[in-house]
């Protein structure tokens, strides 16, 4: 076993802003005292996740920072061979961002890859990046020739491979997930065999690993779409809260718009009252791009004022008046598309030991924005949970992934809860969180996987309407069930 270093560390812990949360249970196992904080139990070798709640038994865990070449690729068939003769468990991660076990095999092998190797092919405007490469080596390697990745997640933390595994998406407009934008990859399959999937080869493989979280086989490698690195400037509109879907696809549909996102104000007497909507369009001035930089200092002022809501209404509102008004005067100015991207979770750590960050996230569509406001109206402010941001996003169509979450456009929020390591918060939050499904749901909006496993099972298939073909096709692909992680087991496996 690969000893521990302090860069595998930080990427086994970190993930948005329960980072540290991760680190402070480390094998933490929850007590019966439903009041009581969730305490340390160090009895098993154990692997957790970004929500520090996912304590987890393993066999076993590796760190392979091997070229995808023969001797990773013999490595990994070694291990899938050790997994199948043992009927173990078997998952390979990266940042490991999930918040329900997602990326952890109970009892089985986790195997964690730490290779950054990205390489450049400018004529035929992509790159190749191995599995493990994290989207900072990403930028790193794009940014000195002036390309940048077409769309990543919105951390740089996390893995290439990983990102495509969850579906994920980024702030790019008009992209779908990132998974839109990746041409072909090698993956190991359970069997052992190695196969090359693209959206023409292999073509109901890489539906099924879109989005399948490690469970359809191990991916090696990618080729990706990468687009011009460019100088951008913002512009900030602030309107009631029902005007964003228009304002929105506004912006999408303006081939000038290159990035775009939104916000919701927080505060409980207006809660979900105001928007402000962010664009970014490219300058005049293309020339001499200054390399890309990464957390500026008003993203650590951003990150104290994000902390300073905690039970604190004033605060809430002062940091809505800063996003609206003081921030676009200060923080307006050009800056490069890789700045932008280039910003990682630790600037969002909570520093707080009995707290962790839970994040949520829904999919509706833009005429469903107003039954999904009023839905959050509803459930949210009566909750246990304190409710710092929402982030909006858009997403394209998604008609590839067997689990997609776009069946139509759609406007992704992003939620960030601050929860007490106790019980009786757990508890809240799961009441909560199906409250929420089960009326966005009803408007045909979905919920995003990555997260607490606090839906129910007739919530999941009734989201996830390809869910349970996806768990025949890997029955039959995996009859063992090695690849397996927390998702397979609370959900799929009942399919």
């Amino acid at each position: 076993m690969k000893p521990f270093t302090r860069r595998s560390a930080l990427v086994l812990g970190g993930a948005a802003a329960g980072w540290v949360a991760a680190r402070k249970l480390g094998s933490g196992l929850p007590v019966l005292d439903g009041t009581s904080r969730l305490d340390q139990t160090p009895t098993e070798t154990v692997m957790n996740d970004a929500s520090g709640l996912s304590s987890t038994p393993i066999h076993k865990h590796l760190v392979l920072s091997e070229n995808a070449d023969e001797t990773l690729i013999g490595a990994i068939r070694k291990e899938l061979a050790e997994a199948r003769a043992t009927n173990r468990a078997f998952n390979v991660g990266a940042a490991r961002h999930s918040m329900g076990g997602q990326a952890i095999p109970r009892g089985g092998t986790a195997v964690t890859f730490d290779n950054g190797s990205v390489e450049i092919d400018s004529a035929n405007r992509s790159y190749r990046a191995h599995a493990g490469a994290r989207w900072s080596e990403v930028i790193s390697a794009l940014d000195p020739s002036g390309w940048s990745p077409a769309v990543m997640q919105s951390n740089n933390d996390f893995g290439v491979a990983a990102t495509f595994s969850v579906n994920a998406h980024g702030w790019p407009v008009p992209y779908g997930p990132m998974g839109a934008t990746v041409r072909s990859f090698r993956m190991i399959l359970p069997s052992g065999d190695l196969v090359n999937c693209s959206p023409i080869e292999n073509a109901e493989l890489f539906n099924m690993a879109m989005g399948g979280y490690g469970l359809v086989g191990v991916i090696l490698d990618l080729e990706v779409d990468l687009v011009p690195n460019a100088r951008l400037v913002p512009t900030f509109e602030t309107m009631a809260a029902s005007a964003f879907p228009a304002a929105f696809q506004a912006a999408i549909d303006d081939p000038a718009v290159t990035m775009a996102y939104g916000r919701l104000n927080v505060e409980r007497e207006t809660f979900f009252e105001q928007a402000l909507l962010v664009t970014y369009r490219q300058t005049d001035d293309q020339l001499a791009l200054p390399p890309a930089s990464g957390s500026g200092w008003m993203s650590h002022v951003a990150s104290r004022l994000y902390r300073a809501q905690l039970g604190n209404e004033t605060m809430k509102s002062f940091r809505w008046w800063n996003e609206t008004t003081l921030g676009p005067v200060l923080g307006g100015g050009e800056v490069t598309r890789n700045s932008l991207i280039n910003e990682p979770v630790v600037t969002l750590d909570d520093r707080n030991p009995d707290r962790t960050d839970i994040l949520h996230e829904y999919f509706v569509s833009f005429d469903a924005f107003d039954a999904f406001l009023q839905a959050c109206r509803d459930v949210i402010p009566g909750s246990y949970q304190e409710f710092l941001n929402v982030t909006l996003r858009y997403v394209a169509q998604d008609d590839q992934s067997d689990l997609s979450f776009a069946t139509t456009p759609r406007i992704a929020a992003v939620m960030s809860f601050s929860q007490e390591m106790t019980e009786r918060a757990e508890a809240d939050m799961k009441r909560m969180t199906e409250e929420l499904i089960d009326q966005i749901a009803q408007d045909g909006g979905a919920y995003y996987l990555p997260y607490r496993p606090h839906a129910r099972l007739d919530q999941f298939a009734l989201t996830y309407t390809g869910a349970a073909d996806f768990a025949a096709k890997k029955r039959q692909l995996d009859p063992q069930l090695i690849l397996r992680n927390n998702l397979w087991d609370s959900y799929l496996v009942q399919l």
